[in-house]
């Protein structure tokens, strides 16, 4: 079931973020106080159902109590047809999981994990792999911002 981000403030524990992606697919976890998103590494089972059953399995594995997937809106704030299959993505993984997932606005993250990485010195084939992980863990760490913000943790 997608909710929305504030339905997170009644349910304690890990969240997990999720950058999904056709070829990698990032993700960062959360720590018990909602404080500290960090980053996981990343996936590349290939196709949307492998991948949310992969992501479900890390979950599970994590012991985390929802997700948060980063939708891809357009810079005039619309959605296309890759908001559209993230969100079949996050409505698979709810399903799989049995767990709430909330959709989070990504735009920028990637610009902003990539700027990150080049003030890093960060370049070649380790880039591609660590680029999708710390676009997970920001679209994460906005989510728990924005929680906090709400007052809820």
């Amino acid at each position: 079931m997608i909710v929305s981000l504030e339905e997170f403030k009644t349910v304690p524990g890990r969240l997990m973020g999720v950058d999904f992606g056709d070829v990698r697919t990032g993700l960062a976890v959360s720590d018990v106080t909602r404080f500290l998103a960090s980053g996981i590494g990343y996936i590349s089972p290939g196709g949307l159902e492998k991948t949310a059953q992969a992501v479900a399995n890390e979950g599970k594995t994590r012991g985390v109590v929802g997700f948060v997937v980063g939708c891809p809106v357009n810079m005039d704030g619309s959605f296309g047809p890759r908001a559209a299959r993230v969100k079949e993505f996050a409505e698979n993984l709810s399903a799989l999981s049995g767990l709430p997932c909330a959709m989070m606005d990504e735009r920028m993250t990637t610009m902003a994990a990539s700027r990150f990485l080049n003030e890093t010195g960060t370049h070649g084939k380790k880039r591609k792999g660590v680029i999708d992980t710390l676009s997970a863990q920001i679209i994460l760490q906005n989510a728990l911002d924005r929680l906090k913000n709400m007052g809820g943790n």
